[in-house]
């Protein structure tokens, strides 16, 4: 087990280093965002490439972050009811919710996306709309995302299975820190102080 504890606290670091990296996405975002607004209503100019840039952002958002929001047991989860039962019962519902309901689905995702981000990817495909742009980026999120989510979901399980044999404490507690839009003020404070 604490081989399994090890491989945990490795997929774990880097879920971890994946989601701050891709929390600067949501300031990048935000700017294009911002900009493109203000020059389409400044100057009337709007640009197919600009929103798209957007939506992609967006999605490697989402998808990047699918196994750091479960590693930080931010996930949607309906604590009302399990809120009541004991951590044990909580780790099982755990396990048995990862195994028969998020893994099955992640795989398929996974499985049913790679065709579909190869083919994109040979053929070059492009956006229809008028300066779109290159699509197989975006279509690669989908699969390294949902990879992403498996590996944190192997980790969980590790980790619940661990609690129950008593090796760690309890997974499912949620540790007081900074939120993302803290983590993410502090560091661009921090890159302000280091260029200062």
């Amino acid at each position: 087990m604490q081989a399994l504890l090890k491989l945990s606290r490795a997929i774990d670091g880097l879920s971890e280093r994946v989601g701050k990296a891709t929390i600067w996405l949501v300031l990048i975002m935000t700017l294009i965002s911002a900009i493109n607004a203000f020059v389409r209503y400044s100057v009337n100019y709007s640009s197919n490439g600009l929103l798209e840039i957007q939506w992609y952002l967006f999605s490697a958002i989402f998808l990047l972050c699918g196994g750091y929001t479960l590693m930080r047991n931010e996930h949607v989860r309906i604590d009302v009811i399990a809120g009541r039962f004991s951590p044990r019962v909580h780790a099982w519902i755990d396990i048995i919710g990862t195994i028969f309901f998020l893994a099955p689905m992640a795989v398929a995702v996974l499985y049913l996306s790679w065709p579909i981000f190869v083919n994109s990817y040979l053929n070059n495909e492009y956006s229809s709309n008028a300066g779109g742009l290159i699509v197989w980026p975006v279509r690669l999120l989908v699969p390294v995302g949902f990879a992403l989510l498996i590996l944190q979901a192997l980790s969980e399980l590790i980790k619940r299975f661990a609690f129950l044999q008593g090796l760690i404490d309890d997974p499912n507690v949620k540790h007081k820190g900074p939120s993302a839009e803290e983590e993410l003020a502090l560091a661009i404070q921090k890159q302000r102080e280091e260029n200062a």
